[in-house]
């Protein structure tokens, strides 16, 4: 694909996630990335113009697209590469939910990134467990702008390639613009899946310091759902406190939370195999030509 070879998906199956997701890498070996391609279905038009909007993404949190394909041959964007394991395979990895500690630092970070996209005057419209990738040092969001790339405003986004519906807010799933609190709903849904194995579960499968928030975070009117803020603080009361920044950055919480030992055991031996499988995977060296 384009300068890439592909070396494997990091999805457990084909249209598990809005994007067919590969790792690649350069057939010289000098850059390994983390490659998407659309997923069957999506329009390539949509895809590759939420891709370039991804350029601009801040945030620590992030996945900010480093390169596009060029015009005219097959649409596929990429990022920086970094071990990761997309949340369903974390959950099937670990053998059920996560724990608390997990869940809760993975909250806080997905909140914080979501506010500062926020602040940048966007909306990401593609939170979902698929879209969330689990690394050593903290999550990343993937999968900007999915909901706008499957179906344009004004049309249901009602069983899309990709998408998963249980996340979608009522008023995205109707055609409605993406907006904030349409990412707050997409928000209580993951965290729900995170602790449940289920992005809608019944309220009492949510462990009882999860009720609330993710019950009003799921609210079918969004002016009942809590502001990131509020996520924040009660995904953090009594963790000690937050990272001061320098200058006028925004406190960050996340790195209070996601100290060695917030990823289960398991998971942290997942990524360094797959760090070693990539490191020792073969690609042919191009022939030199005279």
């Amino acid at each position: 694909m384009g300068p890439y070879q592909l070396l494997t998906s990091i999805d457990q199956e084909p249209g598990a996630a809005p994007a067919n997701r590969c790792i690649a890498r350069t057939v010289g070996g000098d850059r390994t990335v983390l490659l998407s391609m659309p997923a069957a279905g999506v329009d390539p038009n949509r895809f590759m113009a939420e891709a370039d909007a991804a350029r601009y993404l801040l945030g620590s949190w992030t996945l900010p697209t480093v390169e596009l394909a060029p015009p005219g041959g097959a649409p596929w964007h990429a990022r920086p590469y970094v071990p990761v394991l997309p949340l369903p395979m974390a959950l099937a990895l670990h053998g059920g939910p996560l724990p608390e500690r997990t869940v809760r630092a993975l909250g806080v970070a997905l909140a914080e990134t979501l506010s500062v996209i926020h602040g940048q005057s966007l909306v990401h419209a593609g939170l979902s467990p698929a879209a969330v990738l689990l690394s050593f040092d903290g999550p990343r969001l993937d999968c900007f702008g999915a909901v706008r790339a499957a179906a344009p405003d004004g049309a249901a986004r009602r069983d899309l390639p990709g998408i998963d519906g249980t996340t979608l807010a009522p008023e995205q799933a109707a055609g409605g613009r993406p907006r904030p609190l349409g990412d707050v709903y997409a928000l209580g849904a993951t965290l729900a899946y995170a602790a449940t194995g289920h992005t809608v579960p019944e309220r009492d499968e949510l462990p009882p310091w999860a009720r609330s928030l993710v019950s009003r975070c799921l609210s079918r009117d969004p002016v009942g759902r809590p502001q990131l803020a509020d996520v924040v603080a009660e995904l953090t009361r009594g963790a000690g406190a937050a990272h001061q920044p320098v200058g006028f950055g925004a406190t960050d919480h996340a790195s209070t939370l996601l100290r060695p030992g917030w990823l289960p055991p398991r998971l942290v031996a997942a990524l360094a195999h797959q760090a070693s499988s990539i490191l020792d995977a073969d690609v042919p060296t191009p022939t030199p030509t005279y």
